[in-house]
């Protein structure tokens, strides 16, 4: 694969739309598998207390004892705590809305920066259009991806700093709330979460719970995640990528990822049933069995880059609501199609 230098221009709509149908229509049952898991909240409760804990018995330690237990142990149960946010921003917890945004904005806390309800806003963007510059978050900026280049320094920066980047991203996204009433909770809950840490537990403990963040979303094998998801590491045609490795059980299935963009209103919980059940949709695409591996070869390959990206010029005919996905939004039209269909019949 040539050293790329710019994005992949493609025509035509995202894939997951196409087959979503096609899923829906050779396997109808997939259907029963849509809905809410309100146990993610025990996992949310049991990784925030964790954190907090072990915050606390780091709160007299040397440094160097609180930078490598971050590394080490605390990126995993706030990377769990990401994926916690991102299940709360699809409502796949609680059936109100509301109830969502008070999980995420819980799970959030151990991370320090006020992100959970912002995600939310920019993610739902990010399946409907994906691949789309000026409104899918999840993408690179130009600027970004010459800035960084293909070289290993640049790239590990840039993994370092990735929240750093992608809030960055942010400001070219058009048609997504910068600021509602919910963000400023999530902001108000957020400092008065970090000044009660400062203050009771002291900055060694705030530094874990920052850097835990920084290395669960960055310069650590479980940054590849977001190499894995849509960089074309495998295959320059490929536009998603799964994980099928050993930190799947851990971090709630988010290796899953083909599946989720496929089917986004089934729970982490039931996506490896989505493969199973359509075994045919999935087993001939390539995936990913190694985030360590992924992560070394994003690094250090100067075959892939930020360019690595698939990107298309045409946002498509797709409008979403905070409580709408794609795969609802098919559903909803086929059953606006049937009752059509038999409101014609019966006129007849």
């Amino acid at each position: 694969m040539a050293h790329p230098k710019d994005f992949t221009y493609v025509e035509g709509t995202e894939p997951h739309r196409i087959r979503t149908r096609e899923i829906i229509a050779a396997h109808p049952e997939v259907k029963t598998l849509i809905g809410k898991n309100p146990a993610t909240v025990f996992i949310i409760a049991a990784c925030v207390l964790f954190q907090i804990t072990l915050a606390y018995l780091l709160k007299d330690q040397s440094w160097w004892l609180v930078v490598a237990l971050a590394w080490l142990v605390g990126a995993f149960p706030t990377h769990t705590l990401f994926v916690c946010i991102h299940e709360a921003a699809h409502n796949l917890i609680f059936r109100k809305s509301r109830w969502n945004i008070f999980a995420g904005i819980v799970a959030n806390l151990p991370s320090l920066l006020p992100s959970a309800i912002s995600f939310k806003n920019f993610h739902i963007k990010h399946h409907a259009f994906q691949g789309v510059h000026e409104l899918d978050a999840d993408l690179p900026s130009r600027w970004e991806a010459k800035l960084i280049n293909n070289y290993f320094i640049g790239k590990a920066v840039w993994m370092l700093l990735f929240p750093v980047f992608q809030a960055a991203r942010t400001i070219r996204c058009r048609e997504a709330a910068i600021i509602d009433r919910w963000v400023i909770l999530n902001v108000v809950v957020q400092f008065a979460f970090d000044i009660a840490v400062v203050y009771f537990l002291g900055w060694k403990a705030f530094a874990y719970m920052g850097l835990s963040f920084m290395f669960s979303v960055g310069l650590h094998p479980l940054g590849a995640r977001w190499i894995q998801e849509h960089y074309l590491v495998l295959d320059k045609n490929q536009e998603t990528y799964s994980y099928y490795g050993r930190l799947n059980p851990i971090n709630l299935n988010v290796g899953f990822h083909n599946e989720h963009h496929d089917m986004p209103s089934i729970p982490w919980n039931k996506l490896p049933e989505l493969k199973k059940i359509a075994p045919e949709f999935y087993d001939h695409l390539k995936y990913h069995g190694s985030y360590t591996k992924l992560w070394l070869t994003f690094l250090f390959s100067q075959e892939v880059g930020l360019f690595s990206r698939i990107l298309r010029r045409e946002r498509g005919n797709v409008k979403l609501d905070d409580n709408s996905t794609p795969d609802l939004q098919i559903l909803n039209k086929a059953g606006d199609e049937t009752r059509r269909s038999v409101t014609h019949h019966s006129t007849l």
